[in-house]
């Protein structure tokens, strides 16, 4: 059944996939964006009716929402998370939208020493006081992540997370999730999905499994907290140019799923 459906952040990695994948199984969809550029236009190309509006700005959103049956909602890693999860329960509710699928991360608890994962648990409980059906899901690291970081051209994975433990998950994945949810939402609803790989491994690893899919070598460097936010920053600033010595991308002897890496 053809829906109305409303990909808030259409632009970035999961929104993006999402938007894409729900216009080729014939829904209509409205991507909320933020600005009219090259992405943007892309997914206009691909049939999206692309609304230029910031989650923050409750009338741009409550416009955005006028006439959808359910909505995909994600928000950067910036400030503001708190703000615009209130945003989106008031226009959904103004506009009778019938689901929401709400991106959390997977350590979103009371009881965590991240900021950033117990605001997203405040956030999913504040959708759950929403007259909305709403589902959460919690993602892990993102593999995509892990193409970012590497791409720098070092040919170092150089990451904070020492020797912690992930099942990476590509957002084309996550896409897959959010789209058979929004398809369909009812048996979901009130419902809380971890969304992971299938092989928890710490970042030597990773590295090693890149190096063999890759054929170069690719390393695991620990770094501080400061040096990461540093590297954040110096990334800033989108590359032009790369010294590493091998694709990101596998070559003609593999597939690639993804396309150049995007905001999320």
């Amino acid at each position: 059944m053809e829906r109305n459906l409303l990909v808030i952040g259409a632009t970035g990695k999961t929104g993006g996939r999402t938007t894409e994948l729900l216009l080729r199984r014939g829904h209509r969809v409205r991507a909320l964006v933020r600005g009219l550029d090259a992405r943007a236009e892309r997914l206009a190309d691909l049939g999206a009716d692309v609304v230029e509006g910031d989650v923050l700005d409750l009338d741009s959103l409550a416009r955005a929402a006028k006439g959808i049956d359910a909505l995909y909602f994600t928000y950067p890693i910036r400030p503001g998370l708190m703000d615009a999860t209130v945003n989106v329960a008031r226009a959904a509710e103004e506009n009778g939208v019938q689901a929401i699928v709400n991106m959390s991360q997977i350590s979103a608890r009371r009881d965590t020493a991240s900021n950033a994962a117990r605001q997203h648990w405040v956030a999913e409980r504040v959708l759950d006081r929403a007259p909305v059906p709403v589902t959460h899901i919690r993602p892990t690291f993102f593999a995509q992540w892990l193409v970012d970081t590497w791409a720098d051209g070092t040919g170092e994975l150089r990451l904070p997370f020492a020797d912690g433990r992930h099942a990476p998950i590509a957002e084309s994945d996550q896409a897959k999730v959010i789209a058979a949810i929004l398809e369909d939402p009812a048996p979901h609803a009130g419902q809380i999905y971890p969304l992971h790989g299938a092989e928890e491994l710490d970042h030597y690893e990773i590295a090693e499994k890149m190096s063999k899919a890759l054929e170069c070598q690719v390393t695991y460097v620990p770094v501080e907290l400061d040096e990461f936010a540093a590297i954040l920053h110096g990334r800033g600033a989108r590359r032009t140019t790369s010294s590493s010595t091998c694709s990101p991308w596998p070559s003609t002897t593999a597939t690639a799923s993804s396309p150049a890496p995007t905001t999320w």
